[in-house]
C-alpha cells in the first residue's frame, strides 16, 4: 500500500452492516480500540486546560458515546452533547449510556445543526479522516465560526507502523471484521502533519490559532491554543 497520499477507499461499516444489530456490535468494538489506543486521551488533556466547573462540549460523529462518557467521568457540572449523522449510532449511543449521565444525543447533520447557543467547546475523534480535503476546509472554518471557546480534532496518523500493526491487534482482540478492515482504511485515509499544516493555512486559521499534534500511538490531532 502506498501511504505517499491519503487513500480514497471507501469504509465498509457505514454501508455493508446488514442491520442495527450489527452495526451497534461494530460500534461497541470501536469504543474497545477507543481505549486501547488511548484515542480520548489527548482531548481529555485539551480539555483540562480550558474547562471551568461547568461548560458544554458538542461532539461531532459521536458513534457510541464513548468519548463524552469519559467526559462526563471528569465533569458532572458539564452540559454535553453528541450529534451523528447515523441513526443507528445515536440510537447504540444512547443504549451504552447511562441516562443518569444526562448526555443528550441527537441525530443530524452537525454543519445543519443550530443550537440556540454556542457550545463552549467542540469535539470531535476519527471524523475527519472521512472527509474529502476540500469538505476539511470547510469544516475547520465551521469550527471557528461555531466554537465558543475552542475546537479539538482526534484522528488517526497515516503512518506505515499503524497501517500494518492495526490488523494484528485487531485479530488478537476479535474484534469484528469491519472494525478489522475500516481500522487499516482508516488509517490510509488519514493526514500527514504537514498535510494538516496546508489545510489549516487554506481555511485561514493561523498558527497562533491552532497547533498539530502527535500523540502516542500514532495519532495527530488538531485544536485552538
Amino acid at each position: 500500500m502506498n501511504l505517499s497520499r491519503r487513500s480514497t477507499r471507501q469504509e465498509r461499516m457505514d454501508t455493508d452492516c446488514v442491520d442495527y444489530a450489527d452495526y451497534s456490535r461494530c460500534l461497541r468494538d470501536l469504543s474497545r480500540v477507543n481505549t486501547v489506543t488511548l484515542t480520548h486521551r489527548p482531548m481529555l488533556s485539551w480539555l483540562a486546560q480550558r474547562a471551568t466547573s461547568a461548560f458544554s462540549v458538542l461532539d461531532i460523529a459521536c458513534g457510541h458515546g464513548d468519548g463524552l462518557r469519559k467526559i462526563r467521568a471528569r465533569y458532572p457540572a458539564a452540559r454535553l452533547t453528541g450529534i451523528d449523522l447515523n441513526p443507528w449510532a445515536t440510537d447504540a449511543a444512547r443504549q451504552a449510556t447511562d441516562p443518569a449521565a444526562g448526555i443528550a444525543f441527537i441525530n443530524g447533520d452537525a454543519f445543519t445543526y443550530r443550537p440556540a447557543e454556542k457550545f463552549d467547546f467542540i469535539v470531535c475523534s476519527q471524523f475527519t479522516h472521512h472527509l474529502t480535503d476540500a469538505q476539511v476546509v470547510t469544516f475547520l472554518r465551521w469550527l471557528q465560526d461555531n466554537a465558543g471557546k475552542g475546537w479539538f480534532i482526534s484522528d488517526l496518523h497515516r503512518h506505515s507502523i499503524p497501517y500494518y500493526g492495526f490488523p494484528i491487534l485487531a485479530r488478537l482482540a476479535f474484534w469484528h471484521t469491519f472494525v478489522r478492515e475500516d481500522g487499516q482504511t482508516s488509517i490510509a485515509r488519514a493526514f500527514i502533519a504537514a498535510e494538516w499544516k496546508a489545510l489549516l493555512r487554506e481555511a485561514g486559521v493561523t498558527d497562533q490559532q491552532a497547533f498539530v499534534a502527535w500523540y502516542l500511538p500514532f495519532r495527530l490531532c488538531v485544536g485552538t491554543r
